[in-house]
């Protein structure tokens, strides 16, 4: 089970996407993900789930939310190159080569997202303008950042629209696919 302190994976992939441009994009945001410490802070250990009296069976070898992330990393590198472009150490390449090997990935993610999920935005408001919160909002769908005191309502400047997924719908897979294997290597002859 997943809790708030631990994101699923999908949000994780996002977050990532997400964090890489912003860091890359926007000096401001890179000086507070800078400023922050290099070790997590630690969190308190899982309480353990009680053990059932009958004979314990294997696990099996991964469960269906791994297989799933698995396919969708599969297909996000195959259509835009992204597991390729995460390993890379880009530390070496100009801003320009970055750039212009982002456009690629971007464009090949964008059209293998866009063929497996309806993503919607939470807020409708364009990103800069000034919202209101009123008492009781959905604190599952909005973040507040910044200077956070007493309750709702609250005034304040819409940083990022928020996205939530509509609908996910996976090829199926067929055969003896192992879906471990993210991307074949291959050997030109």
């Amino acid at each position: 089970m997943v809790s708030e302190a631990e994101p699923s994976f999908f949000v994780r992939l996002w977050l990532c996407w997400v964090c890489f441009f912003r860091v890359l994009f926007d000096a401001k945001f890179a000086a507070h993900v800078q400023q922050l410490p290099a070790e997590p802070p630690a969190l308190p250990p899982a309480p353990k789930a009680p053990e059932p009296a009958s004979a314990a069976r294997p696990a099996p070898a991964f469960v269906a939310p791994e297989r799933a992330a698995l396919q969708l990393l599969s297909l996000l590198q195959r259509e835009g190159r992204f597991v390729d472009f995460i390993q890379q150490d880009i530390g070496s390449y100009a801003d320009g080569e970055v750039g212009a090997a982002a456009r690629v990935v971007h464009q090949g993610c964008r059209k293998a997202l866009a063929s497996l999920a309806t993503v919607t935005a939470i807020r409708s408001e364009a990103e800069g303008s000034r919202v209101e919160l009123e008492a009781g909002f959905d604190a599952k769908t909005v973040k507040l950042v910044g200077d956070v005191q007493g309750s709702g309502p609250y005034r304040g400047v819409l940083r990022h629209k928020g996205w939530r997924a509509a609908s996910l719908a996976l090829p199926e897979l067929v055969g003896d696919h192992d879906p471990h294997v993210l991307a074949p290597a291959e050997v030109e002859l």
